[in-house]
């Protein structure tokens, strides 16, 4: 991290009201130490804390977000020990609720100046941001995957850190199964000898899975391995789903095998893979980098381990699919002033190191800005750590509409539970899609990808 000339004061933690009904607010009543800087920091894209904001004069503004409200008055606190003559007010709406108040809201007329994003909503979003007030060059230098969110060759919002899946594998299970770290899988044909090995039975009946993928294999699996095989989510037009490609049914098939051929799982068997494997009755999972602090918190019990997902051969196309935690997003419908603060308060996030550290190991995401790689804080998370190393082999394929999944999950379920062959199942998922995507905007950015063919 870079070194930056700080003086230190003592700021209060302002006291915050939700000034709507739409959530409850976060607040604190005790002090803190506050490192302010006096000088500009950043890397490409920079911030000067001595550039006063609204001219000095006192300025308000509402910050909308579900569900965290420390990490983001943390930020705040900082943010406004620069700039006193700011308040920001956190709004905290329950997530099931954010995503119908928050577009009504910045429809109206006393929307946010700032909200928070996630990505797999910028349909109901996007018409109601105002693109950030810094060069789309500047970003791309300073973080990852900036093209993938440029549109007319503007920028509204960017990801500050990215998500994909590992294998999470009990160590306890490990041991008593005779294995040692050199037995940490590479490919998936030894995934599953590995799996066998901690596989136990009683008779006929698993008592303990190798490996449990019940309930989200179409996350972890089925929208994500195509890249290994080098194909694609989408065809060449952006729009089009490719699930009933060649390498879909590979993946699939794989799947099916392991529970009806290796028998290293059943679909009978923990019917919930996350959960089986925090209640120590799966002895491996792929799940996504939050599942880290689910153990941590809800499983502390549970004594894990974390490699990075096994390829086919060794040297795929790509690992995995990935997705963006977002930054902010800005309302273009608040005055000027209102916005100004916004905006400055997204550059602050972005070029302030403490604060992107912050929020990737709250999230357990890999930091999207580049110089935050080899961050020593970052790789003492070992959910993140495995993904250093190939961190640029991941492809995001654009905010995928809801649809998509849910309709491969329904896929998977028939192929399971219902006798459908994988031919069928996958055809009608294809062309479940094409119809349920019939009035979408969405456009893959698959092609954007580094190494894209």
């Amino acid at each position: 991290m870079k070194k930056k000339l700080i003086a230190t004061v003592m700021a209060a933690t302002m006291a915050v009201t939700a000034l709507t009904g739409c959530g409850s607010s976060s607040s604190s009543s005790a002090k803190k130490d506050i490192k302010v800087p006096t000088e500009p920091f950043g890397d490409t894209v920079k911030y000067d804390p001595s550039v006063e904001i609204n001219d000095g004069k006192d300025v308000s503004i509402d910050l909308w977000e579900w569900g965290s409200d420390e990490l983001f008055q943390e930020i705040i606190d900082r943010y406004t020990a620069i700039h006193p003559n700011v308040t920001i007010n956190l709004v905290d709406n329950p997530w099931e609720d954010y995503w119908t108040k928050l577009p009504l809201a910045l429809d109206g007329e006393n929307g946010p100046a700032l909200f928070n994003v996630h990505n797999s909503y910028h349909e109901n979003l996007i018409n109601y941001m105002a693109p950030l007030d810094i060069p789309v060059e500047d970003l791309e230098q300073d973080f990852n995957g900036v093209n993938a969110h440029v549109i007319d060759g503007k920028v509204y919002y960017i990801d500050y850190g990215m998500m994909t899946g590992s294998v999470y594998y009990n160590k306890e299970m490990w041991k008593e199964a005779g294995l040692t770290d050199d037995d940490i899988p590479k490919t998936w044909d030894e995934m599953i000898e590995v799996a066998k090995k901690l596989t136990i039975k009683d008779g006929d009946k698993i008592v303990q899975a190798g490996l449990n993928f019940n309930n989200d294999f179409h996350q972890n699996y089925l929208l994500g391995l195509n890249y290994q095989l080098g194909e694609n989510l989408f065809q060449e037009d952006g729009k089009t789903p490719n699930v009933n490609s060649d390498a879909m049914k590979k993946v699939m098939q794989m799947l099916v095998d392991m529970y009806d051929k290796d028998q290293i799982g059943s679909k009978d068997f923990g019917e919930n893979c996350a959960d089986s494997f925090g209640q120590g009755q799966s002895a491996m999972v792929i799940q996504w980098g939050h599942y880290y602090n689910t153990l941590k918190t809800t499983w502390s019990d549970i004594d894990f381990g974390v490699f990075e997902i096994p390829t086919f051969d060794g040297n795929p196309y790509a690992y995995n699919r990935y997705n963006g935690e977002s930054t902010f997003g800005v309302n273009k419908k608040a005055p000027k002033d209102q916005q100004a603060v916004a905006q400055d308060f997204v550059k602050f996030f972005l070029c302030d190191d403490e604060s992107q550290v912050d929020f990737n190991l709250a999230m357990s995401t890999f930091p999207a800005k580049k110089s935050l790689a080899d961050n020593e804080e970052i790789l003492k998370n070992p959910s993140l750590k495995v993904l250093s190393e190939h961190i640029d082999h991941y492809i995001w394929p654009g905010p995928m509409p809801s649809c998509v999944e849910e309709d491969m999950k329904k896929a998977g379920e028939d192929i399971f539970y219902n006798g459908v062959d994988i031919d069928t199942a996958l055809d009608k998922a294809q062309a479940d899609i094409i119809k349920d995507m019939k009035s979408s905007s969405f456009q893959s950015v698959e092609n954007l990808y580094e190494f894209a063919k």
